[in-house]
């Protein structure tokens, strides 16, 4: 019965697929199209902590900025060339520039409103009051914030606002305050605003979208659209009108913005916030909206809001977003142009300054750090608080390690890996420490486990994420490893919690307390340890197996069929990958291709024979020496064209050189 449910599926997305882009797939072959290339994705493209995401087009290119709260520099930009792959090009607000952010959890900016206009770009946001910041490049530099001045006539400027470009370049700011303050106002060449206000306020009068959240508009053959939210919880929708006007009369209701959602399996709530839904050359048009992951009882609220890519289709004048899913989507048909899936970034410390990617949890701490005390290294500088350097968590399954040099000599110093909840009253560390003589300790709340030190100062740390499992380990080479304690859960630090977890999802990083401690570096998914194959980030073609022994991954066609792990880092100088092992079982020989970063730009490192183990449940490792093989890399495993549910794999990892 599995199989067939899983193949009755397989043929509902390829039929989802052909009617969303029939006509882009008549002139191809479908083999070629999806089991031989990577052109389709599955959601999130930003997995973890971005709530609230406005999307902008300018060119070729695309921005996303939105809501950072408290997470300092604020304001991150992501730039994307194909609205699947995303990195962070700049930071728009510094902490020495943010005296007027409120500094605490669920406060700091929220908005991030994104955009272009009068030759410049623009970053409206709310932070007690509105303001705005611009530049001429999304790299920046960005400049000093300016407060929008409003007026009596304006009304309360509120929060979640987004900018509107009409097609002759004039920009609106779309008001939302309160539950029941809707309004337009147009914007002059200084940001401020201008000219009268068009009052909106009956949309949402009697509470027809609760509180008519983030609203963003957009403009099709000369017809506004105009998308509120219901609230965090979910619910999108859409009006519509021949012009800008205030009168009620004038404006369409249409309801939800969104499908239903069909899919069992897809494990996100109803998306809102979406950003303004752009159009592509090619005629295609894309939103981006946000969403909790919660898949049955097994709840990643903790991860926040975490922001997906939805097609949009047009019924005649009406828009509907494409039902969330867990199945692929066909991508938008852009070029990647090098840029990675989102993940949690390595850091060698070897640069003047911090990867973009990383955050602080207060303005304070964003200077109790520096990258000159020790060439190579990151000093972390506590004073009575604790010193932290942070990421937004993105993934289910990794293996985070870093070294750190510090010398315990009281119960005080401390120095390890970090993670916490969005409100910050979960967390979890793995130290370097002291307790009736120097300690390696690994605790969540109350659960605690430690071994003796025997590896002196420099202690390297791993923390092993498998789902809400977490295994710590502690060594003094980096090859050999020692346990400490046993598993703890994470659920307290992955579920929701009251205020939605303070609005934020978990980051994942470095800390110290009591005095300075050194860091070599920080590498989040670790490709020298054991990578599930159940945790991948892309797929077409395979399933995910519970089998008794092990999960696994297989794939359902006989077309073939990959996956992919994102983020994986394969070290760099003398500590580069020198083979790479798979896990399978096979009831019959095939060969696994093993590719970086793409499957037709990126590169082929290993094609593995996998010969027959006898069984489903009988496992064995399989290598291949590969060549030259560091950095940070998407990990692809290609299944050939062959039977289906032949061979199945465990987990993959790469071997150092020794």
């Amino acid at each position: 019965m599995k199989l067939n449910y899983y193949r009755v599926i397989g043929l509902i997305n390829l039929l989802l697929l052909n009617v969303l882009f029939a006509s882009a797939q008549n002139d191809r072959n479908d083999s070629s199209l999806y089991y031989n290339q990577v052109n389709t994705y599955v959601n999130p493209v930003l997995p973890g902590d971005h709530p609230d995401p406005t999307l902008l087009k300018v060119g070729d290119d695309f921005y996303h900025c939105g809501s950072s709260f408290h997470f300092a520099p604020y304001l991150p930009i992501y730039h994307s060339k194909d609205l699947v792959h995303w990195e962070i090009i700049s930071r728009v607000v510094p902490p020495p520039k943010a005296g007027f952010v409120t500094d605490r959890p669920s406060a700091g900016i929220w908005q991030g409103a994104i955009t272009h206009f009068y030759g410049s770009y623009w970053v409206y946001f709310s932070a007690n009051g509105q303001w705005f910041s611009k530049a001429a490049s999304p790299k920046g530099p960005w400049s000093d914030p300016v407060q929008v001045k409003g007026n009596p006539k304006t009304g309360p400027l509120g929060y979640d606002n987004s900018i509107f470009v009409d097609d002759d370049g004039k920009p609106y700011m779309v008001i939302k305050n309160g539950q029941k303050t809707n309004r337009l106002q147009a914007l002059g060449r200084d940001g401020q605003l201008t000219d009268t206000v068009i009052n909106l306020d009956w949309i949402n009068a009697k509470l027809q979208y609760s509180w008519a959240e983030g609203p963003v508009m957009c403009k099709r053959n000369g017809i506004y659209y105009y998308f509120p939210a219901g609230d965090v919880s979910g619910g999108q929708y859409v009006l519509k009108a021949t012009s800008l006007t205030a009168d009620s009369t004038k404006w369409e209701r249409l309801g939800e913005f969104f499908k239903p959602i069909t899919d069992t399996k897809v494990g996100f709530r109803r998306p809102n916030h979406i950003a303004a839904p752009i159009q592509l050359a090619d005629g295609s048009w894309w939103t981006i909206g946000q969403s909790y992951e919660r898949v049955g009882d097994d709840d990643w609220y903790g991860m926040g809001r975490q922001t997906a890519l939805y097609p949009v289709i047009w019924e005649g004048d009406r828009p509907w977003g494409m039902a969330p899913t867990a199945a692929p989507i066909e991508r938008p048909a852009l070029s990647q142009a090098g840029i990675l899936w989102r993940s949690v970034q390595s850091d060698y410390f070897e640069n003047d300054s911090l990867n973009l990617a990383w955050h602080f949890l207060s303005k304070k701490a964003a200077t109790q750090y520096s990258l000159s005390a020790r060439k190579g290294w990151m000093r972390l500088l506590p004073d009575t608080a604790r010193a932290h350097l942070v990421q937004k968590e993105t993934d289910h399954y990794y293996t985070a390690v870093t070294r750190v040099n510090l010398n315990a000599t009281d119960t005080a110093g401390k120095a390890g890996i970090y993670l916490t909840n969005g409100n910050q009253m979960v967390t979890v560390q793995l130290y370097s420490g002291y307790n009736n003589g120097k300690k390696i300790i690994f605790k969540l709340d109350t659960a605690i486990g430690s071994i003796a030190n025997p590896f002196g100062n420099n202690v390297w740390l791993k923390i092993e994420r498998k789902e809400h499992q977490l295994t710590a380990y502690a060594s003094g080479d980096g090859n050999n490893w020692v346990v400490v304690g046993t598993p703890i859960s994470a659920v307290s630090l992955d579920k929701v919690q009251p205020n939605y977890n303070s609005w934020v999802g978990t980051s994942v990083g470095l800390f110290a307390e009591g005095k300075p401690a050194d860091f070599d570096f920080f590498i989040c998914k670790d490709g020298f340890s054991s990578l599930p194959a159940v945790g991948y980030s892309n797929y077409f073609g395979v399933e995910k197996v519970k089998q008794v022994s092990r999960n696994s991954v297989t794939n359902i066609s006989a077309k073939g069929g990959w996956f992919m792990i994102s983020g994986v880092e394969l070290g760099k100088g003398k500590r580069t990958a020198s083979q790479v092992e798979v896990v399978a079982s096979s009831r019959s020989g095939r060969n696994l291709e093993i590719w970086l970063d793409d499957l037709t730009m990126g590169k082929l490192i290993a094609t593995i024979p996998v010969t027959a183990t006898g069984g489903e449940s009988n496992w064995k490792a399989f290598k291949k020496a590969v060549k030259n093989i560091s950095g940070h890399h998407d990990v692809f495993i290609k299944f050939p064209a062959g039977s289906e549910q032949v061979t199945y794999i465990h987990s993959i990892r790469f071997l150092p050189v020794k």
